[in-house]
């Protein structure tokens, strides 16, 4: 994972994604390159019902807080001591010898759409576990990321981990989202200490078991222990937090909605139980 993209906007969870994104990239020596994000102007529009009246965002504000987003980013690359990237394009070279450095892309249009268009280049996007709190991170940013991206997102708890990648849960359900999760935390399951693979009864689509799928790691070389639970009285993201407690966990991987969202919005289902309350990194795709 040798490019990490982070969106800066400036939210109570902030410091945990850059933390995040730091030891993701001291495992992987990786560029982390930030970039402003905000809402497009169009996004705010509110519109006086009495006067009929309507007012822009303002466009001074909206410039001064993408410099407030890269101010805050600098300053914690600096006292993490990240080092900056020397400018000039990436060599094969280059990255061979680099460790983990930053970047900053000042000149990013307002809006998600960006986004999704740019996180396409990068290994992973690294964002906070939205919330429906003041002060927590857009759900509209992960969505944006996840379904448009193209590529994994590594989701920031709303406190910072101490560590990242150690110890491992896959949360299996054998789903094609799940597989392509897998696939893209390839990096991490390389280097992972513990390793487990779990399924819950009643939470799985058609297609390989948790066993499965540990022989198929055992065959890239990597070890993993497997464990498949019976249908209780708790659902299936319950069930995945409270293995990740037991075990150590320090990163859950899972893939994105199987189920539609407009369908776990109505009846809820474990991506929404664990964007709610998951206190741990995740890296998720769909």
């Amino acid at each position: 994972m040798k490019t990490l993209l982070v969106p800066v906007a400036l939210h109570d969870s902030l410091p945990s994604v850059f933390e995040t994104a730091i030891l993701a990239a001291r495992r992987f020596g990786s560029l982390v390159e930030g970039v402003s994000l905000r809402p497009a102007l169009a996004e705010y529009v509110p519109v006086d019902m009495v006067g009929g009246m309507t007012w822009l965002r303002d466009e001074e504000a909206d410039k001064a807080e993408a410099e407030a987003a890269g101010g805050r980013f600098v300053a914690f690359m600096r006292q993490a001591g990240v080092p900056l990237a020397e400018d000039g394009p990436c060599t094969p070279a280059s990255v061979a010898a680099a460790g983990p450095r930053y970047r900053w892309r000042p000149d990013v249009p307002a809006g998600d759409a960006f986004l999704g268009q740019y996180a396409r280049l990068f290994t992973a996007t690294v964002v906070g576990r939205p919330g429906a709190e003041d002060g927590s991170p857009r759900m509209t940013t992960f969505e944006t990321a996840l379904f448009e991206g193209g590529r994994p997102i590594l989701l920031a708890p709303p406190i910072a981990p101490a560590t990242l990648g150690d110890a491992i849960l896959i949360a299996w359900n054998g789903s094609t989202e799940t597989a392509r999760a897998v696939a893209f935390a390839m990096p991490f399951l390389r280097q992972a200490q513990r390793i487990r693979v779990i399924s819950v009864e009643g939470g799985t689509v058609p297609g390989p078991s948790a066993e499965e799928l540990a022989r198929a790691l055992a065959c890239e070389g990597i070890a993993a222990d497997h464990r498949a639970h019976s249908a209780g009285r708790r659902t299936p993201g319950e069930v995945f937090l409270a293995e990740a407690e037991s075990f150590g966990c320090d990163l859950l991987i899972k893939g994105a909605y199987t189920q539609s969202r407009l369908r776990q919005m109505i009846f809820g289902g474990p991506t929404s139980h664990l964007l709610a309350h998951a206190n741990i990194p995740m890296l998720m795709a769909h």
